[in-house]
C-alpha cells in the first residue's frame, strides 16, 4: 500500500539549529524560592498561612479563579503552537544530529483507511499488554504477573507467573535461629502493601519481570507483521536490569533481537516525561505527525550508570556498544490522531518509521476522544479482567481460610 513512501508528505526545509532540550535532573529535586514563586504566582509563605485558604463551603466560589486560570493557559498554548508550526518545525530536519527522517508529516483519511483495511483489519498488526497485582502480608508476598496479546482478529492468547516470596524458606534450623534470622531479613522491607525503595526485590518484580514479559511475548509468541507494545521499547528498566545483572543479560539479547531483526514494532506510551516533545506534539494538527530525535542520547546516558560488582563484569561495555547501536535505530516522535484527542507518542524502527507512524495513527483515531491506540486498550482491557487484582486476592483469602487464618495477616486497607 505505499505507507513506508514519504513522498507525499510534507518536509521541512529550513536549515536554521533547533533549541536542545534540557530534562529536569532527578539527581537535584531541590525547588528554590524564586522557581515557586514564578510557577504559583504566590509565595511559600503565604500558601503556608491557613489565613489564605478558603473554607470548604466557599468551593463554588473559587470557580471563577479555576476559569480563568485555565483560560489563559489555553490561550497562551494556542499562541505557542502557532510560533511552533512556524518557526520550529521547519527546523527539526536541519537541526545538529537530526535523524534522516526528523521532520513533520501529514497523512489524509485516505492514508489511513488503507491502513485499518490491509494491516488492523486483517490482524498484520497484534498488540500487548501486561499487568501485576501484589498480596503483600508479612507471612508471604505473593507476585501475579500477566501478559495478553490480542488482534482484531480475535484474542491471540494470555501468559500468566504467579511467584511466591518467603523471607526465610530454610527448615530445620533452631526455633531461636529462625525467628532471628527472619527478624534481619524483614529490617530493610517497606510497609506491607506499600512500595518502599530499599526492597530491590519488590522493584525488580513490579519493574523489571513484567516489562521483560511484555516484550518477550511479542518477539516470541506473536506471528504478526507489526507488533505493537505498551511504554518504550528499550525500557530503563531493561537497560538496568532493575538491579538484576541475570535480567540485564537476557534483556540485552531481546532487545538486541526485536531492534536488529525483527524492526517492525510501534510502542506507545501512557505518558512522557519529555515535555519538550508533548509541547512539538501539541501543536500539531488532526493526522499529522512529527518524527523528533533517535534514542541515542537518552540510552547512553542510561549506559553511564552503575554496573559495578562481580555479577555485572562486562556489562558496562556491553551496555554502552548496544546503547550506541541500537540507539541510532529507535527513533521517537508524536501525532495526533483527531481534533479532539491530545498528542501522542511513539517509538519506531528508522528503517519503517513512516509505516509506524501511520499504524500507531490509524488505530488512534478509531477513538476520537482518545486519540491512543485501541489495540492496547484492549489487550489492557483483557489482561485486567483475567489477571487482575482481585483474581488474586479472591485466591489468596480463600487460601488463607484454608490455613486458619482468615484476617490475622491482613493489611488494614484490604479489610476497610
Amino acid at each position: 500500500m505505499g505507507v513506508e513512501d514519504p513522498n507525499n508528505l510534507n518536509r521541512p526545509a529550513n536549515n536554521a539549529g533547533i533549541p536542545a532540550t534540557n530534562p529536569a535532573s532527578e539527581q537535584n529535586p531541590t525547588v528554590g524560592t524564586d522557581e515557586y514563586n514564578s510557577a504559583f504566582d504566590e509565595s511559600l509563605a503565604r500558601t503556608l498561612d491557613l489565613d489564605t485558604w478558603d473554607l470548604g463551603e466557599n468551593l463554588p466560589n473559587l470557580y471563577s479563579r479555576l476559569e480563568r486560570e485555565i483560560e489563559e493557559a489555553v490561550e497562551q498554548e494556542d499562541r505557542v503552537r502557532n510560533r511552533i508550526r512556524d518557526e520550529v518545525f521547519p527546523r527539526l530536519r536541519t537541526r545538529p544530529n537530526a535523524p534522516p527522517a526528523a521532520g513533520q508529516y501529514q497523512a489524509t483519511p485516505e492514508l489511513i483507511a488503507k491502513v485499518h483495511n490491509n494491516y488492523l483489519f486483517t490482524g498484520d498488526v497484534e498488540a500487548c499488554d501486561g499487568t501485576i497485582a501484589l498480596h503483600d502480608t508479612l507471612p508471604i508476598t505473593i507476585a501475579q504477573i500477566g501478559v495478553c496479546l490480542v488482534s482484531y482478529r480475535g484474542d491471540q492468547g494470555s501468559w500468566l507467573h504467579r511467584l511466591f516470596r518467603r523471607d526465610l524458606r530454610a527448615s530445620g534450623l533452631d526455633p531461636v535461629d529462625e525467628a532471628l534470622e527472619l527478624l534481619e531479613r524483614r529490617r530493610d522491607r517497606g510497609a506491607t502493601g506499600e512500595p518502599s525503595r530499599k526492597d530491590k526485590l519488590s522493584s525488580l518484580l513490579s519493574r523489571g519481570i513484567m516489562t521483560y514479559a511484555e516484550r518477550a511475548v511479542l518477539l516470541k509468541r506473536s506471528t504478526a507483521k507489526w507488533r505493537m507494545g505498551h511504554g518504550n521499547p528499550v525500557a530503563y528498566e531493561l537497560l538496568t536490569g532493575s538491579g538484576n545483572s541475570d535480567l540485564l543479560r537476557q534483556s540485552l539479547i531481546l532487545l538486541d533481537e526485536l531492534i536488529f531483526n525483527h524492526k517492525r514494532f510501534i510502542f506507545v506510551p501512557s505518558s512522557t516525561a519529555d515535555r519538550t516533545l508533548l509541547t512539538l506534539g501539541a501543536a500539531l494538527r488532526p493526522l499529522e505527525y512529527l518524527v523528533y530525535d533517535d534514542m541515542c542520547e537518552k540510552m547512553g546516558d542510561i549506559a553511564k550508570g552503575n554496573y559495578r560488582g562481580e555479577s555485572w563484569k562486562g556489562l558496562a561495555d556491553q551496555v554502552k556498544t548496544f546503547a550506541d547501536e541500537a540507539g541510532r535505530k529507535v527513533l521517537i516522535g508524536a501525532y495526533r490522531a483527531s481534533l479532539f484527542s491530545p498528542p501522542q507518542v511513539f517509538y519506531a524502527h528508522a528503517d519503517h518509521v513512516h509505516e509506524a507512524a501511520l499504524i500507531a495513527m490509524a488505530d488512534s483515531a478509531l477513538q476520537e476522544h482518545r486519540g491512543f491506540p485501541m489495540l492496547i486498550d484492549l489487550a489492557d482491557t483483557v489482561c485486567s479482567s483475567t489477571f487482575g487484582a482481585s483474581t488474586l486476592e479472591m485466591a489468596a483469602m480463600v487460601a488463607y481460610r484454608d490455613a486458619e487464618s482468615a484476617f490475622t495477616h491482613l493489611p488494614e486497607r484490604s479489610t476497610r
